[in-house]
């Protein structure tokens, strides 16, 4: 059996070397397991201690997707076991987002550069590894999305802390929609720094193998910067989409009064632009409760630290799993296949602010340690 995640060192002109990462479940479009975080992490924790490795290139295998999510039938299967309603008894949960969140924050915080290769999908979990990295490349097959509206849950790996720093109202607008951004529109927002063609991949690791590295950070992130801009084609991506409505959207979903936002997402099902339709259909079939979670963390992540909104994306996502709709979802997405989730709340009325504030409070016992109490304090 592979291995679902494969491990390189490739070496270099002066003998410093590359480690590559690939991500090797293509049948999964690399859905991110548990297993796989966990070897991720191990290994990023050797790269960075080694002083031969002079950056680190992450990757996934099959062409088709970078990473497109987390590995939604595992936790369906422990959420479905865990009869108690008592979200901490779900221990599966409680080891998945710790370690999962860890590596996220360790990407972003790594002392190397990190390159990663996000041509094809990249959602969910996906957007969670690419997110951090120093060096974030797209390609003209790119759909970059936040899609967990339509599961039940709400943007995690660190999305609620991305989004809330877009400029007024665009952020909200992904994570109520679910809609995919192309290349032009990821280096628009800030979401990605270089778009090179989806076949160029060869062509840039025989580049960085050919070329001398050093064991210094700031001089292999600028090098690696002067030959992805050598590489990238100009003008290379048409204006997509959220760049054409970009004042439309912000207008739409800017502001504090989320029954009027969510009208007016609902309104643009009668846009010409199906792009449009497409986010309006979404964000009216998505879950009512996510919508409000949604809303409720991106207000409080706006002035977080980042190793604070994972911590408090944990304590949400931990409770998704015991009363909110993530299992719901993901039935009706994934293991039934019906496409028809039974929202609880079903309305935005009875998901009010009352109802949300219970995702906020720790489902631990009062005598134990946030798991992620450490995150950015060592």
């Amino acid at each position: 059996m592979n291995a679902p995640v494969l491990f390189q060192e490739r070496d270099t002109a002066n003998g410093m070397k590359v480690g590559v990462a690939t991500l090797n479940s293509p049948q999964t479009l690399n859905g991110l397991s548990l297993e796989m975080c966990a070897l991720l992490a191990s290994q990023l924790r050797r790269w960075a201690d080694d002083s031969r490795i002079a950056m680190v290139l992450l990757n996934g295998a099959g062409g088709k997707a970078f990473c497109a999510g987390g590995d939604l039938h595992s936790l369906h299967t422990a959420m479905r076991e865990n009869t108690s309603g008592d979200a901490w008894n779900n221990a599966y949960a409680r080891e998945f987002f710790a370690v999962e969140y860890r590596l996220d924050y360790q990407i972003h915080t790594y002392p190397k550069p990190i390159l990663c290769w996000g041509s094809g999908i990249v959602m969910g979990g996906g957007v969670g590894l690419m997110m951090g990295a120093s060096h974030r490349v797209v390609s003209e097959t790119t759909r970059y999305a936040m899609p967990e509206i339509s599961i039940g849950l709400f943007p995690d790996v660190g999305g609620t802390w991305m989004l809330s720093r877009l400029a007024g109202g665009i952020g909200l607008f992904l994570a109520l929609t679910a809609a995919q951004l192309g290349a032009s529109d990821c280096q628009l927002l800030g979401l990605a720094d270089y778009t090179l063609g989806s076949g160029q991949w060869d062509e840039l690791t025989a580049r960085i193998e050919a070329s001398s590295w050093s064991g210094d950070r700031v001089e292999n992130d600028g090098a690696l910067r002067r030959l992805l801009l050598e590489l990238q084609v100009a003008d290379a991506a048409p204006h997509g989409p959220l760049q054409t409505h970009h004042s439309l959207i912000r207008h739409a979903c800017d502001g504090n009064d989320l029954d009027a936002i969510c009208a007016n997402v609902r309104a643009l099902a009668g846009h010409e632009d199906p792009w449009l339709q497409r986010a309006a259909a979404t964000f009216s079939a998505g879950s009512p409760g996510s919508a409000r979670l949604s809303f409720t963390l991106l207000r409080r992540a706006r002035l977080l630290a980042l190793a604070d909104v994972f911590r408090m994306e944990y304590i949400v996502s931990l409770h998704c799993g015991a009363q909110g709709d993530l299992q719901e979802g993901i039935r009706a997405l994934l293991i039934d296949k019906d496409r028809q989730p039974r929202w609880n709340p079903a309305t935005l009325r009875q998901a009010d602010d009352a109802w949300v504030q219970r995702f906020f409070q720790a489902p631990w016992p009062d005598t134990a340690a946030h798991p992620l109490a450490d995150l950015g304090r060592a």
